[in-house]
């Protein structure tokens, strides 16, 4: 067995890779290391659509009582729903089953600390090293010693619903807005809040029957939202992912708002009522320079990390940055939350447009957009992060980045989980840049492949 743990927990194809075997021992491997303070660690367990989330959730379940802990099944919600029950049921730890924006065959279990954030990687480490050297795994308690199921104090939908609509001021009751919810976790709890809060809505993809999550719709595929925000003659649209922990919107002409955009629109905000710690917002390497522009145009300043949300949190955790996020949607509102939160962030759009009084496509026209191309280079995983050590490769990228004198800019990252060399290049002419992104490939794998 390799490593187990990825980037974003524990994924597969469910039955396959990802098995109800599997899914039981990381049940009690994970209850052994979150539960090591209490000999009967409460463990909230949350859900997508996916028709193998029942069978994960049981095993799981199981292997959690095996051990002692006691579980307590919230149900169908989105992953930020349980980093945020976590703290409000006093649990030990919280684990979510889903597999975000893959296809419904994939599955995935992945667990957070009583405090809602995601697992440091030495507890993961700690989890997987029981698992993969069988150590104790085979122990069972007996008697009263077993754990159980319990009952949450407050139905966790409405609890959550509860929390989400006191993140913003007034209601929304001027504004009319097509929900996409991707067949997923979003799809009861989207709906209810923003009725609570007023708005004129119409939801689409909010019918799962466990294999259509993420099936043509939600945030990778936002077609049939942009034709729906049209149709409606709506303010705008909003698309989550399979497990509602990203957003991405849709104008009133139809037009895509990336993440860039929606975190520079909700900086912005946040800047004018002094509550933009810093003037600082944090993202990853690979955010458009138009949105670094942006930023600097109204006085604030972008803190770059590597890609990967959990390298933003603890960027923010370090700094006290108080909004950091992706392209791809994943933002995070540290004075709110301790992840990303598609439902979440969308309410922190609205009352940002609001705020701001003006539209949503006005605002995202103070950010240009410049094209980028990534292309890869398939190398010698020995050579992945020493490209920089080939005189000619060094050379090559020193032109480049001349060349383009400020207007555009050259990032290289090594893959992290295959033996390729991402080659990204950004800039305003896209048949010049793909050109150079094509050639640049072509050297690094000749030269290291």
């Amino acid at each position: 067995m390799g490593r187990l743990f990825g980037t974003d927990g524990v994924r597969g194809v469910a039955n396959t890779e990802l098995t109800p075997e599997l899914a039981f021992n990381l049940g009690k491997a994970g209850a052994s290391v979150l539960g090591k303070n209490n000999e009967k660690p409460i463990v909230l367990i949350g859900k997508d659509t996916r028709i193998s989330g029942d069978m994960l959730e049981n095993a799981l379940a199981a292997g959690i009582m095996a051990m002692g802990g006691n579980v307590i099944k919230a149900g169908v919600l989105p992953t930020p729903a349980i980093a945020y029950l976590v703290r409000y049921y006093q649990a030990d730890a919280g684990a979510v089953i889903s597999a975000s924006h893959n296809p419904f065959e994939y599955n995935g279990i992945k667990f957070f600390n009583g405090e809602g954030f995601k697992l440091a990687d030495e507890i993961e480490d700690e989890i997987e090293n029981l698992m993969l050297r069988d150590i104790d795994l085979k122990a069972r308690v007996e008697g009263d010693r077993l754990g159980k199921c319990l009952e949450g104090a407050e139905d966790a939908t409405n609890a959550y619903v509860d929390f989400l609509a006191k993140t913003v001021r007034g209601d929304f009751s001027h504004m009319k807005i097509v929900l996409d919810c991707a067949n997923g976790a979003a799809y009861q709890v989207a709906e209810m809040v923003f009725r609570r809060l007023g708005a004129q809505i119409k939801v689409i993809h909010n019918h799962p029957n466990g294999v259509n999550i993420n099936q043509r719709c939600g945030s990778t595929h936002p077609q049939s939202l942009q034709d729906a925000v049209l149709e409606m003659g709506a303010d705008c649209g909003l698309a989550f992912d399979g497990d509602a922990d990203r957003l991405i919107a849709v104008d009133a002409r139809g037009r895509l708002v990336d993440g860039d955009r929606l975190i520079y629109i909700c900086a912005k905000a946040l800047k004018e009522r002094k509550e933009l710690k810093d003037k600082t917002v944090t993202a990853t390497v690979m955010s458009n320079i138009g949105f670094h522009r942006a930023l600097k145009k109204i006085g604030c300043r972008v803190d770059s990390t590597q890609v990967g949300d959990r390298y933003v949190l603890e960027q923010m955790l370090k700094t006290g940055c108080v909004i950091g996020g992706e392209q791809s949607g994943h933002i995070i509102f540290l004075n709110h939350t301790t992840t990303g939160d598609g439902i979440l962030s969308a309410l922190q759009l609205l009352q940002a447009v609001r705020d701001l009084g003006k539209s949503l496509e006005d605002l995202a026209d103070e950010v240009t957009i410049y094209p980028q191309v990534l292309k890869n280079a398939r190398v010698k995983t020995e050579c992945k992060k020493t490209y920089m050590e080939d005189p000619v490769i060094k050379k090559e990228i020193e032109r480049l980045e001349r060349k383009m004198a400020g207007e555009g800019r050259v990032l290289i990252r090594p893959s992290g989980t295959e033996p390729l060399v991402r080659v990204m290049i950004e800039g305003q002419d896209l048949e010049k840049i793909t050109h150079q992104a094509e050639q640049l490939a072509e050297l690094i794998q000749q030269r290291l492949g």
